[in-house]
């Protein structure tokens, strides 16, 4: 079992900014084509897998994101227990999916670090950053899109008007962290 140490330890408000880190929320990586996988994908989260380009489906407790067409992130709505790093869910699609070689199923909770951005500023920051056009990704709520910001990978999901969530990469975080932060006080 991991620790959950967060590399950021703090929420910060810039500018109409407002960036936290959400933590620990459970982050699944899930890779399949067949039909048989998307069958038991969807029986277990209890949802269909999206299959159009940049966009995520939700449930009550998960929601899950194109990344492309053979792959998905499939991340919590709600934190998790800090004291372990086992997920029923997990053991689930991992024995109905993996074991039967439908697809893979990979825990990437300890990967990825989760940042909450709310703002009338946020498309301001990332523009500044990224070469992704974010016109008409700001405008559809539940879009994804997985691009650069100040060179580093990310994954961004629109929950709605002023709010998205960014996902990095663990060794990265605190640099990006600490880009959006200077970034931020100059909009």
């Amino acid at each position: 079992m991991l620790n959950y140490n967060s590399p950021i330890d703090n929420q910060v408000e810039i500018n109409d900014l407002s960036i936290k880190e959400v933590s620990p929320i459970m982050k699944l990586n899930l890779r399949g084509k067949k039909r048989e996988f998307l069958t038991a994908a969807g029986k277990h989260l209890d949802m269909i897998l999206p299959t159009e380009a940049n966009t995520s489906s939700s449930s009550s407790k998960l929601t899950s994101m194109w990344l492309s067409p053979d792959e998905w992130m499939v991340v919590s709505n709600e934190l998790i227990e800090k004291d372990t790093n086992e997920y029923d869910l997990e053991e689930n699609l991992y024995n109905s999916i993996s074991k039967t070689n439908l697809g893979a199923v990979v825990d990437v909770s300890d990967q990825f670090v989760m940042l909450e951005l709310k703002g009338s500023k946020i498309y301001e920051l990332f523009s500044s950053g990224s070469p992704f056009n974010f016109n008409d990704f700001k405008e559809k709520k539940g879009s994804t899109t997985q691009t650069l910001l100040n060179n580093i990978d990310v994954i961004i999901h629109n929950k709605g008007e002023n709010l998205v969530n960014l996902f990095v990469r663990r060794s990265f975080s605190q640099h990006l962290f600490s880009w959006i932060n200077d970034s931020a006080s100059r909009l």
